[in-house]
């Protein structure tokens, strides 16, 4: 591969000038002529909402053939017939597709494909910006990987330093790692980062959202630390500027496919909000809650932007006799993956969470969003609704609206094109239950103060304050 691998330091170095804006001509390749990328759209694909053809077809391996067939997997989504026989050629790509489209299957089948044929540890190194969607990730590649007795590691947070390291000085083929965890591995330890030193692959899945929150200290120390002869792959659900100007700065070597520009995510959604004062937010939700079933409303998730409020809810929930789990990331690793099993099992049919919620992860059914904290992304407003919009069917979202966020609300508008639309209540029956709430709420509070969860919460501000400093 000719030149810097995509992706490298000197790419970051060039798009940090103005995050998020386009690279300048001068330092595009090909005068800056975007039009040299290969490019490949969702209206390039044969004509069906599931894809065509067969796996065969792509490239892919008889014995891989056969994992998807036992997974049920009997024809490539488009993203796969775009991207795997362009990974296994080499190339670069960048990927943008819908969340459940079957982006992880898309570089998953080629990585394992070239491991079967060359097998050797630390053969990928896949990025992603949350723990629940390494693990999800993980169990794909094992599902795919079983005939050539793949060994995948996870590398998270909330986990034993020491254990981590002894399985990565093993060398499994596959490591799967949230940036900060491997960060401190690699810089911490010489012998781990020359483990990464033939590294084969580096995947970034939720690009967009690795590249533009914080993490790029911690994928610079990676990128220097993995082997300059890899190939890059970047999958994501939303085009941002930083992708498009590294998509521009290595435009000539890359493979681009999209089929998906983020808002179409939403465009069979219900989307509405009730506009109330914040003090008596509670109270509308539990209204909401007490009402699923007129609404014939069988799973939700209610999104919160703190994780105090998302554990402080869950034990008011719980006070109030309404079945909720919580996923935050002050819980416990098993803690998290336990709620969100119980919610994809459809053991519990409410979750609450935090952002950690939004992203790629595979929940197959949701009815209903609530926004109970209207988000200060307007992108991450997409992405949460799109949780019951997956795959372009149909779903609602509501959004919990104060005197506070009205210029939220306006921003989001502006983004989608369109005004929300008022979900009607009556003020008089959603307070009928304020005092039964108010007292919920107390009682959780001074629940929340005995189990010493305030103290981990603001402990972790701290550490989260120092490592920026």
């Amino acid at each position: 591969m000719e030149g810097p691998p995509l992706f490298s330091r000197a790419a970051l170095k060039k798009k940090k000038r103005k995050r998020g804006d386009p690279v300048p001509a001068a330092e595009r390749p090909d005068d800056g002529n975007a039009r040299s990328t290969e490019i490949c759209k969702e209206s390039d694909a044969p004509e069906g909402g599931g894809g065509g053809g067969s796996f065969e077809e792509l490239g892919v391996a008889e014995w891989l053939v056969g994992a998807c067939k036992e997974l049920g997997m009997r024809h490539p989504t488009p993203v796969q017939r775009a991207c795997v026989p362009q990974i296994l050629k080499g190339k670069d790509v960048l990927g943008m597709a819908q969340t459940g489209s079957g982006k992880t299957a898309a570089f998953a089948l080629p990585i394992l494909q070239r491991l079967g044929e060359n097998p050797y540890g630390i053969f990928a190194l896949v990025m992603t910006p949350t723990r629940e969607l390494a693990f999800q990730i993980s169990d794909q590649f094992k599902a795919l990987g079983a005939g050539v007795h793949l060994r995948c590691a996870v590398v998270v947070g909330g986990m034993d330093m020491t254990t981590q390291a002894q399985i990565l000085m093993e060398r499994p083929h596959v490591v799967i790692a949230t940036p900060g965890r491997i960060k401190a591995h690699i810089g911490s330890d010489p012998d781990i980062a020359a483990a990464f030193s033939k590294t084969k692959f580096l995947v970034l899945d939720e690009a967009d959202l690795l590249l533009d929150r914080g993490f790029q200290d911690e994928l610079q120390t990676i990128f220097d630390g993995i082997s300059k002869q890899r190939q890059t792959l970047l999958f994501s659900a939303t085009m941002t500027g930083d992708l498009q100007a590294l998509r521009d700065l290595f435009g000539h070597r890359a493979f681009f496919y999209q089929a998906y520009e983020g808002l179409k995510t939403v465009e069979s959604l219900d989307q509405r909000y009730i506009f109330m004062p914040g003090k008596v937010k509670n109270v509308y939700l539990t209204y909401l809650l007490e009402n699923l079933e007129l609404e014939d409303i069988r799973s939700v998730i209610i999104f919160v932007s703190r994780c105090r409020t998302c554990h402080l809810l869950s034990l008011i929930l719980d006070e109030l006799g309404i079945s909720a789990v919580a996923l935050h990331s002050v819980k416990t690793q098993p803690q998290r993956l336990a709620a969100l099993n119980q919610f994809k099992s459809g053991q519990a049919t409410i979750l609450i969470a935090t952002d950690v919620a939004s992203r790629g992860l595979d929940i197959p059914t949701v009815d209903l969003v609530v926004n109970y904290d209207i988000p200060r992304f307007t992108k991450d407003y997409v992405h949460r609704v799109g949780r019951t919009a997956r795959a372009g069917r149909g779903g609602r979202a509501i959004s919990l609206v104060t005197e506070l966020d009205v210029e939220l609300v306006h921003e989001v508008e502006s983004f989608l094109g369109k005004k929300l639309e008022e979900y009607e209540v009556s003020e008089a029956d959603v307070l009928k239950n304020i005092t039964k709430v108010y007292k919920a709420k107390r009682v959780a509070i001074m629940k929340m103060e005995d189990s010493g969860i305030q103290e981990k919460m603001d402990a972790r501000k701290k550490m989260k304050v120092k490592s920026r400093a």
